[in-house]
């Protein structure tokens, strides 16, 4: 039986990444090749949560993101999400200030966070523009 999961996250900014293992005060993501208790092997950019056994393994040419916590006896399983979330918001905020945008982030009480993007000099333009930020699960 398999333990590994793979979420519908797509992950594929390492800049982000390496920011969102900044925030949650993790050491930076390492370039590993991971084999896996089932024997699977993954290579990517490897964040090391405390507690973890394996390593979460992050492919940032397809964003899948990999991992195996043997239903929560080897990891907790929610600090996947909150890896996401980090990842999502470290992700706007890096594109936001790429195009010259001032971002302010407030954090929610449910846990969640809002970010409040101010234009820069240049404006928003008069065209849409769209801040990709992953799909957190």
């Amino acid at each position: 039986m398999s333990h590994i999961v793979t979420v519908a996250a797509k992950a594929t900014d390492p800049a982000a990444l390496a920011a969102a293992c900044d925030r949650l005060k993790l050491p930076p993501p390492q370039t590993e090749t991971v084999t896996f208790f089932d024997r699977s092997v993954q290579s990517g950019l490897a964040v090391r949560p405390p507690g973890f056994v394996y390593p979460i393994v992050c492919d940032v040419e397809t964003g899948d993101l990999y991992h195996d916590t043997y239903e929560g006896r080897w990891g907790d399983e929610t600090f996947v999400g909150r890896l996401l979330q980090a990842y999502a918001v470290e992700v706007s905020k890096l594109q936001a200030k790429a195009r010259g945008h001032r971002v302010a982030e407030t954090a929610l009480a449910d846990g969640s966070v809002k970010l409040t993007v101010t234009a820069g000099a240049a404006g928003f333009g008069g065209t849409s523009q769209y801040l990709s930020a992953g799909e957190a699960a």
